[in-house]
């Protein structure tokens, strides 16, 4: 199936955004800056990558009604 530019385009932007999410959870997860952070800050990063998923799902939503 090929796609029209529009939807390549948003298969693209959540790849992009699955790579920052990645990048995002790694920190959390690894990141010894991380654990000098204040709560404060944590909290903030932790609701991003809550924030990043959600906008990732509704992008795979979209994708998938590409082909309904």
């Amino acid at each position: 199936m090929e796609l029209a530019p529009h939807q390549q385009r948003v298969i693209d932007e959540k790849a992009a955004l699955d790579e920052k999410i990645t990048k995002l959870a790694d920190f959390i997860i690894l990141s010894a800056a991380y654990k000098h952070l204040g709560s404060a800050e944590k909290g903030r990063l932790h609701r991003q990558h809550t924030h990043l998923l959600a906008y990732s799902g509704v992008l795979l939503e979209r994708i998938e009604a590409f082909t309904a």
